[in-house]
């Protein structure tokens, strides 16, 4: 019976493999085994335990291990993985009412707001905005659009968040996009796709630094993140 469990179990904790080279010595029998969602995954080098004692006592030293220090550990992961983006809509989608619409993908999406603004960005502001656009030959008219009226500014947080805020958004051309985008099902031609948002975390840190004062981006803790994120 023992054999035919250990032979089951695919998945191994690394920590626990250790603790279980440790735990037995000459070679004759490792194995590892963690509770994960109501579940024990177990593997023996060997097949077979000297003893089921010797099965049950191993056993019950892994699974002392403190869940608080478990829980500890996919907190820190889940942190890790959170990350910040800029997203502006632009001034025909502030002028085609679609604010709340756009807003409302993102949130709907789980994704946080936690900085959001409305101004007219000046033209020089428009060149420092699109720096890498520098060399094109439409950069100016680019940068006349987007100082041409209101535009929405805003950092959205996220596990994934630059990624995926680029998935919602589409293809920077609509007739390319996807339907379900917000560019596939709000917009027409390339030269009025209605937002802007990072292609990269480097490109995020730099357009949130341009647009928004460190003390404008607030951290908060929404309510529905563990329903989000399962963090309890």
């Amino acid at each position: 019976m023992r054999s035919q469990i250990c032979r089951s179990a695919r998945t191994i904790l690394s920590a626990a493999s250790k603790q279980a080279s440790r735990s037995f010595s000459g070679g004759r029998a490792a194995a590892a085994a963690l509770t994960f969602r109501g579940r024990v995954q177990a593997l023996s080098s060997s097949g077979s335990f000297e003893s089921g004692n010797a099965f049950r006592g191993w056993i019950s030293g892994v699974l002392a291990i403190p869940a608080a220090a478990y829980m500890l550990q996919e907190q820190e992961a889940h942190a890790a993985e959170m990350e910040q983006t800029f997203i502006a809509i632009k001034p025909d989608g502030v002028q085609r009412g679609l604010i709340s619409e756009i807003i409302s993908r993102f949130e709907r999406k789980g994704y946080k707001l936690v900085a959001i603004k409305i101004l007219v960005p000046s033209k020089d502001f428009a060149q420092k905005h699109y720096h890498d656009l520098k060399e094109r030959p439409f950069f100016d008219g680019l940068c006349d659009f987007l100082s041409s009226g209101p535009v929405i500014a805003m950092v959205w947080e996220g596990e994934g968040v630059i990624k995926y805020g680029r998935k919602l958004i589409g293809a920077t051309d609509p007739q390319k996009s996807e339907p379900g985008t917000i560019r596939g099902d709000l917009a027409v031609v390339v030269e009025r796709n209605i937002i802007h948002g990072s292609d990269g975390p480097e490109t995020a840190k730099d357009e949130i630094k341009l647009w928004f004062k460190p003390e404008e981006l607030v951290s908060y803790t929404n309510n529905a993140e563990k329903w989000i994120y399962g963090v309890n």
